[in-house]
């Protein structure tokens, strides 16, 4: 597998494809009245979408429908597929990409009429009841009673999610070479040994750089990178056998045992085709 160049890979921390459009900035819609708490809005792209590192006044709840939002908050990397949101709260710096032809949906949330309080970005259960109800708000015509009861609701349903599948970007300078080229490419399958001949440090000082940062080893830290871009090419329509070779598999049977040690489903579960 060809190495990306660092033209191709994204400011997220991802590969960014050729025909991906870059927006350099989220834009918060405005208020349609000064009591007005939330804010939803929603679109489809026909191509893949990336957002340069930004942040907001208001607290953001993002989620897609039909594919998969990858978003590096700080120093940790979400992947939201159907059914979760990921919560960012007001003011914290984030990227995104976004893969082609999928409903990608937002709310914002005044941060001084928000009743709930999380701590840091948090993957959020999207119930059919709270995703109707951020829906029915992003309607322009809606009476203020209707939409004051409804913004109630939310509150009452909103929940973080059970898997909060987020993955700590190191940080630390020893191994930050490491994570930046697994980031860009996680079918590189360079072993700790090779790393630490490369760096001209001990295996040592690698798997305890790993454990101090991201409480994984560096083997875990790689499958877990691994399995946050098989929900990416699965939604995209990649198979099984084409996932488990672009990210370096020697065998199917292998990924999907690695697979589903993360997730507690197999990837089939999640692209619709048979193993």
């Amino acid at each position: 597998m060809a190495r990306p160049s660092r033209a191709d890979t994204g400011t997220g921390a991802w590969r960014r494809e050729p025909s991906t459009v870059v927006r350099r900035t989220g834009v918060v819609p405005e208020r349609a009245s000064g009591e007005q708490v939330i804010r939803a809005e929603s679109e489809v792209s026909g191509v893949p979408l990336e957002w340069e590192r930004h942040s907001h006044p208001m607290h953001e709840l993002v989620w897609v429908r039909g594919g998969t939002l990858t978003s590096r908050v700080g120093d940790r990397l979400f992947t939201v597929s159907d059914g979760s949101g990921l919560w960012i709260p007001a003011g914290a710096g984030h990227a995104g990409r976004l893969t082609a032809n999928i409903a990608f949906h937002d709310a914002f949330f005044a941060p001084e009429h928000t009743r709930v309080v999380f701590d840091g970005p948090t993957a959020i259960a999207m119930t059919p009841v709270l995703e109707s109800l951020l829906m029915h708000l992003a309607r322009t015509d809606l009476p203020e009673a209707a939409r004051v009861r409804a913004e109630a609701v939310v509150f009452d349903v909103l929940e973080p999610s059970e898997r909060q599948l987020a993955l700590q970007v190191p940080g630390d300078a020893r191994i930050d070479v490491i994570a930046t080229a697994l980031l860009a490419d996680p079918a590189d399958d360079r072993a700790l040994d090779g790393w630490a001949r490369t760096l001209g440090i001990s295996e040592r000082t690698i798997t305890r750089a790993f454990r101090r940062t991201t409480g994984l080893s560096f083997v875990q830290w790689r499958q877990a990178l691994r399995v946050h871009t098989a929900l990416t090419l699965l939604a995209e329509g990649h198979d099984v056998q084409a996932t488990s070779d672009r990210l370096g598999y020697a065998q199917p049977s292998t990924f999907i045992e690695a697979f589903r040690r993360v997730m507690g489903a197999t990837p089939g579960a999640y692209s619709g085709v048979p193993e």
